[in-house]
């Protein structure tokens, strides 16, 4: 059986075996395996809730039989306390949270796809409380003046030669924000929209921008050819400060030798 028909097969089992308990309410797929079924392959995760009868949470958290039925265990770990991580032996990898019904109005959560439920269960449950959207400065002035500080600091780590927060402060915190910006300088492609990571599907939404990422994230030992080639990038898209500018080239020609 290949992947992709596995993934689904065992999403059935799930549901079927919630059924079973007599004790679960319904199973929502999210994601791919959710509302957006033209993205699955055999790279997706299986992510679901289990929304369960008032009362029954502990019962499903501290006994996953009805879990394990469906397929042998390789690792799994209790990773909130709402769900956990799990992955089965032949490679089917979960994560879930386990809700009964009133805490639903309180989580936060895409639109899914309800793969199971009883007669009785009432589907408007299974929608948002309110739409999610992920981070996006709403000055493209303070971005930039955080994304080129952190290029200078970053540099500075490095030249003292603590290399690990250099590379954080290059190659996460100042991509973060600039990720962030992105359609400030490049029009999105609309491909599933993440409602919680800018950097989801993000080759596939911004392509220009991350065709320029291998430069810009080029490892523990290269974080100024690294913070160059993001300013290079900034200066295409963007009027940058030439105090700033200035300063951060010296800084890569300086530790850099």
């Amino acid at each position: 059986m290949d992947k992709k028909n596995l993934i689904l097969k065992r999403l059935t089992e799930i549901g079927e075996s919630l059924k079973q308990t007599e004790e679960a309410k319904a199973l929502l797929g999210l994601g791919s395996i959710g509302t957006e079924l033209e993205r699955f392959d055999e790279w997706s995760d299986l992510d679901f809730f289990v929304i369960v009868k008032d009362g029954m949470k502990k019962r499903f958290i501290d006994n996953i039989d009805w879990l394990t039925n469906c397929g042998k265990p390789a690792f799994y770990f209790l990773n909130s306390p709402d769900g956990y991580k799990y992955l089965y032996e032949d490679g089917v990898y979960c994560e879930f949270a386990i809700f009964e019904e009133h805490e639903l109005s309180k989580a936060s959560f895409s639109a899914g796809r309800i793969v199971w439920k009883t007669d009785d269960f009432n589907e408007e449950l299974c929608k948002p409380a309110k739409k999610n959207i992920p981070w996006k400065p709403d000055n493209l002035d303070w971005a930039m003046g955080e994304v080129l500080t952190c290029l200078y600091v970053g540099l500075c780590r490095f030249g003292r030669g603590e290399k690990l927060i250099a590379a954080k402060f290059v190659q996460t915190f100042a991509l973060d924000i600039l990720v962030a910006s992105a359609s400030y300088f490049e029009k999105e492609v609309s491909y599933f929209k993440d409602d919680f990571q800018n950097e989801r599907r993000f080759e596939i939404r911004f392509p220009d921008f991350a065709s320029k990422m291998p430069d810009m994230m080029q490892g523990y030992d290269k974080v100024p050819e690294s913070a160059l080639a993001i300013l290079n990038y900034l200066e295409s898209k963007y009027n940058v400060n030439a105090g700033i500018r200035k300063a951060i080239v010296e800084l890569v020609e300086k530790v850099n030798v």
